[in-house]
């Protein structure tokens, strides 16, 4: 193999560095000890489902089109897959120059495209992805055992920590399996647990230790197998404590006369109701007729008695947190406080987009903001966020941008209108209506801007220096080590650390070769993990 690239999801020096000081992980180390490193700059937003594709294609957002976990059409969503990034991945313009790879448990590669090699999509893919070619899924588990996608973190209870080693460790042996029997030029594997235990279990040292150490036993299987001339380690953003506040963007819209809300369960579903009446079990994408209980506690809802009211009674009374424990999610949903997105100016529809979508007329279903009005409205959401402060008098946000100036190409248009960056990113965004404006944060630690980036091998000049490397200059970098030319449609350019290639044109993007999505069992599973608001 020429070039491996390995990623480790959520990873960045303040968490990596004191487990290489305590000798815990002699592979990485041993890697990191040859390497040219530093810190690497995510791009906004900094999370899994935008920011994995922009690495592997070098583009940003707009050019690939993903902002976030989900996609929109008018008022209705869904979970974004492989067909939603249009862009050719690294590894596509690999097999255009005729060069194999095998790509490993990479976010937002189901379903698979068609490449010499193979691939086996992770994380925002169905458990029994469509990988390449088909029925490797099913080989890669009749050779190695055992084979998930998600692993015993994703799903609700206190995992073992022996599950989450076992699970782990997977990807070395499926990668090494492939790359046995594909023996490519190129190899990208990575980890999701790294970013996964930090959401579910950030003071749980054991938990830590144990994924980041059975990460290293599955990366020497990986280098065992592969016996790269090329490795560059990299994350998608970084991770680490949240010591701000909660920020309830659409309870300020609703304060600043922006936003309406509505009872009765006619807002946002659950995505718990999604997952398992129309993802899990492949219903159709109209919404379920609710239940006895459902209707009544609507019903209530109608008439100002909500979720959100109970819970304020049950709180102080110790009893909230058992409520919540053993009432049905639906019953919960329908009687909750929600966005009424078809009367609203302007809202937040997925927190992980960092942005605030207005409600256009012409442009949404059902628009009250006339495209005269468009630019009025937007200057005052953008004015508003500029100038929140916090209960402590500081600046909510440390810029809030139109989404023209953070995103460049044919897919803005799907972009949120503003993009607020937190400050520091030590605040916590929630789209919930909760009542107030500002909460303790749901997580104590999550993404960052910076992740990180190693590399050595004979393509890698160590003389040189990682400073202000960017998760788009990736893509180019790798390829380079290939000899192979990046795409002039990039935005990230080679790293000085590899002699450049030049930039080519290349056929524009179809999607071609790709099955069509049938199934998705992720949206639960998002859910539980915070990254999606339930009500």
């Amino acid at each position: 193999m020429r070039t491996l690239l390995l990623g480790l999801d959520g990873t960045c020096h303040p968490v990596l560095d004191p487990l290489l000081d305590d000798g815990l992980l002699p592979t990485l180390e041993s890697v990191f000890e040859r390497s040219v490193t530093g810190a690497l700059t995510s791009q906004l937003p900094p999370w899994t489902p935008s920011a994995w594709p922009s690495l592997y294609t070098g583009v940003n957002p707009g050019k690939h089109g993903v902002y976030g976990f989900l996609r929109f059409d008018g008022y209705d969503y869904d979970v974004v897959d492989a067909t939603d990034v249009r862009a050719h991945s690294l590894w596509e313009l690999l097999d255009y120059h005729d060069k194999s790879s095998v790509v490993v448990n990479v976010p937002v590669t189901a379903p698979a495209s068609e490449i010499d090699g193979a691939v086996i999509p992770g994380y925002v893919s169905p458990e029994d992805p469509p990988g390449h070619p088909e029925g490797i899924l099913d080989d890669v588990r009749e050779a190695i055992g055992e084979y998930s996608v998600y692993g015993p973190m994703d799903t609700p209870g206190e995992a073992e920590l022996g599950d989450i080693a076992a699970h782990t460790r997977t990807r070395g042996d499926a990668f090494a399996y492939l790359v046995d029997r594909f023996d490519p030029d190129f190899g990208f594997l990575e980890f999701q647990q790294t970013d996964t235990v930090f959401h579910r279990r950030p003071t749980d040292e054991a938990a830590i230790e144990c994924v980041f150490s059975s990460v290293d036993d599955a990366v020497a299987t990986a280098l065992e197998a592969a016996d790269p001339d090329n490795v560059v380690v990299v994350s998608d953003h970084g991770i680490g404590e949240y010591n701000g506040y909660e920020i309830r963007v659409n309870e300020c819209l609703r304060d600043w006369d922006l936003l309406e809300a509505t009872a009765g369960g006619e807002g946002m579903p659950s995505w718990d109701a999604i997952a398992r009446r129309r993802l899990q079990r492949g219903e159709s994408g109209e919404k379920p007729s609710p239940g006895v209980l459902e209707r009544g506690v609507s019903l209530l809802a109608s008439v100002g008695v909500t979720s959100q009211r109970i819970e304020a009674v049950l709180e102080p009374l110790g009893l909230a947190e058992f409520v919540a424990s053993v009432a049905p999610t639906d019953a919960v949903r329908a009687g909750t406080e929600q966005v009424d997105f078809p009367a609203s100016q302007a809202y937040m529809r997925d927190r992980i987009e960092l942005g605030v979508r207005l409600n256009v007329a012409g442009r949404e279903p059902d628009g009250v903001v006339g495209p005269d009005e468009y630019d009025a409205v937007r200057d005052t959401v953008i004015e508003r966020f500029s100038a929140l402060e916090d209960p402590d008098g500081r600046p909510v946000f440390e810029a809030v941008f139109p989404r023209e100036d953070v995103f460049e190409g044919p897919y803005v248009e799907d972009a949120p209108d503003v993009v607020v960056v937190p400050r520091e990113f030590e605040n916590f965004l929630n789209g919930s209506l909760l009542g107030e404006r500002f909460g303790t944060p749901r997580e104590s630690w999550n993404h960052k801007r910076d992740g990180l980036v190693a590399a050595t091998g004979p393509d890698i000049d160590g003389d040189e220096s990682l400073a202000d490397a960017h998760l788009f200059d990736i893509a180019p970098t790798v390829l380079a080590t290939l000899g192979v030319p990046r795409s002039d449609l990039m935005d990230g350019r080679p790293l000085s650390v590899v002699d450049p290639t030049p930039a080519e044109t290349y056929p524009d993007y179809e999607d071609s070769g790709r099955a069509t999505r049938d199934d998705h069992e992720v949206a639960d599973r998002l859910a539980h993990l915070g990254y999606l608001d339930e009500s």
